[in-house]
């Protein structure tokens, strides 16, 4: 079925071009369509995995193909150069379509005009709720919280979703520490988050020195998991504080979730009881001094790791055992489960798979992992306090910020300067963190987190405000255009890039990639910048300043969503 954009559209006629000329060719291979280079077309076929199965070079591979494939419909030019097969659109069948539809949809550009009939839960965040978030974990809640953005612009029905680990031995240490201890030392902040850590800090080191510490929190453990009143009062109260706690910090960056499920939930309603039963008869299942564990080592699981256990020697469960009750839940309310996970979960999510199968169900979630944010001394450690704390990095990526505005805006109040600050300071960490591919990295480094030059939230969202200022300026447009009249190379440019959003929405929600979205977004920012600079809009005339204007329009709705889906405001001034 032909997609309902013109660009894509566009891609899909290059899709069908390429598979029937590979055909001819007796060749089969994953056929992958990428953005030229500048000056090179709109659109290229990379020809470099043929080489080896053609025994060709790929530029004499590119020029075979280049000249079987005749322009036609939205393909104005073939061309072969440098290993890739260009792709030219042709503009005059794009341009209309694309700008009318930006215009019309405006909050909807980007979104499909038939939902996708799919629900999605997203999990994201789910840190132990024993204390403030600190910037090693804050890649998962700008991760999850983009992605859910971007899916919702694809036309998915999604809601986020907040693991919260209430009944884990994290949540207990800290749950004793609130019974038993008094704190010897204030708070940083007075949040509960940063008053409740010290709790958590205090009853682990007590813990490892004393036996006796030791015995009462596994007591405590224990009958938490059985349903002591009084222990599971205790237990949630002080999670509801620090969880609480931990949402004012995700509100300040924009971060929403939809809604919390408890883990307690799943041992009261007797879920992981039912689990532990299920996978008790399981062929797999072994049981060694009173606890029972799979044996997966024929699951392609080896060494000490092939040995999963499931509940300990007094009968609790362990956190798998919960998380895959909260599993077998979540694919009953969804029809795809996402997990954004730190890439050290990767093991834990392999056994979580083949238990899953071992349980008879062939659904499996989706994963999308992170590389952990590091300092250049190492890891971070809530446990042993050694953090950056994300309330901080707020806090002086806004101070940064104002410090900037206040040099750039003398004219404004100091309200307003304030206000500026909070959405470009934000605006920065956010960009900073969903541009760089969740895989790879990040050594947090203060001058790099809070950089506003070069590839930044600042320039994307500058852009957007030039937009606006141009379109608060236009009096008397009465918004019908013939985009005929865009004829030179940066607006042509501009209109080819307004006319890709939708397809790279499309291509990020179905990747389940969010910093490709921030890289278009850049360029974006910079097109536009380009057309501002050598083309006159309010004082062109007629028809010319029509179709100049409907751009304008056009880019300031998808710089607009496009700012929205990475979870950025979109300033009308800066």
């Amino acid at each position: 079925m032909m997609a309902e954009d013109a660009f894509q559209r566009f891609k899909d006629e290059i899709s069908e071009a390429v598979s029937k000329t590979l055909k001819e060719l007796n060749v089969e291979t994953e056929i992958v369509i990428d953005r030229a280079p500048h000056g090179m077309g709109d659109l290229a076929f990379p020809c470099f995995p043929l080489a080896k199965k053609l025994k060709k070079s790929p530029d004499a591979i590119a020029k075979d193909i280049a000249s079987r494939i005749k322009p036609k419909d939205l393909i104005e030019s073939v061309e072969a150069k440098g290993g890739y097969v260009n792709f030219t659109v042709s503009f005059d069948k794009l341009a209309q379509k694309a700008l009318d539809e930006a215009l019309s949809k405006k909050e909807r550009f980007g979104t499909p005009d038939k939902k996708k009939g799919a629900r999605v839960l997203l999990e994201h965040t789910s840190v132990n709720p024993t204390g403030p978030i600190h910037v090693g974990r804050a890649r998962n809640p700008i991760i999850g919280d983009t992605l859910a953005r971007i899916l919702r612009q694809a036309g998915y029905d999604v809601t986020t979703e907040f693991y919260v680990n209430d009944v884990g031995r994290q949540a207990v240490v800290m749950t004793w520490g609130v019974k038993h201890l008094k704190l010897g030392a204030e708070p940083e902040r007075d949040k509960d988050d940063y008053r409740y850590v010290l709790y958590y800090q205090q009853a682990n080191k007590l813990l490892e020195e004393d036996p006796n510490v030791l015995k009462e929190i596994d007591s405590m453990l224990y009958k938490l998991e059985h349903g002591d009143p009084d222990t599971v009062k205790l237990a949630r109260e002080a999670c509801e504080r620090v969880l609480a706690a931990i949402m004012e910090s995700l509100k300040r960056l924009n971060v929403h979730v939809d809604r919390f499920t408890w883990e307690s939930k799943f041992v009261a309603d007797r879920s992981v009881e039912k689990v532990i039963a299920k996978l008790k008869t399981s062929e797999y299942c072994r049981e060694q001094d009173g606890a029972y564990y799979l044996e997966l080592e024929s699951f392609g699981i080896s060494g000490r790791e092939t040995k999963w256990v499931f509940t300990r020697a007094d009968g609790t469960s362990v956190y798998t055992t919960r998380d895959l009750a909260y599993h077998l839940d979540k694919f009953a309310r969804s029809d795809i489960a996402i997990n954004i996970l730190g890439e050290d979960h990767k093991l834990a999510m392999q056994e979580l798979s083949a238990a899953l199968s071992i349980m008879g169900l062939e659904k499996k979630p989706e994963i999308v992992y992170y590389a952990f944010v590091s300092l250049p001394e190492g890891k971070m450690s809530t446990r042993k306090g050694r953090v950056v704390n994300l309330d901080d990095l707020i806090d002086e990526a806004i101070e940064l910020a104002y410090d900037e505005v206040k040099k750039r805006r003398t004219d404004l109040s100091e309200e307003r300067m304030r206000e500026i600050a909070r959405i470009v300071g934000i605006g920065s960490l956010r960009y900073n963190i969903a541009r760089i591919q969740a895989e790879k990295q990040i050594v947090f480094k203060w001058e790099d987190a809070l950089n506003f030059e070069g590839s930044s939230a600042p320039f994307v969202q500058y852009a957007h405000a030039r937009a606006c200022s141009i379109l608060s300026k236009a009096e008397g447009w009465g918004r019908k255009f013939d985009a005929k009249h865009l004829t030179s190379s940066q607006e042509m440019d501009l209109t080819k890039m307004v006319a890709s959003f939708p397809s790279v929405i499309a291509t990020c929600a179905e990747d389940r990639k969010t910093h490709v979205l921030a890289g278009y977004a850049q360029d974006l920012a910079a097109q536009f910048n380009q057309f501002y600079r050598f083309v006159p809009v309010l004082k062109s005339e007629g028809a010319v300043r029509d179709a100049r204007l409907a751009l304008v329009e056009a880019s300031m709705w998808t710089l607009r969503n496009s700012l929205n889906c990475l979870g950025l405001d979109a300033p009308e001034e800066m």
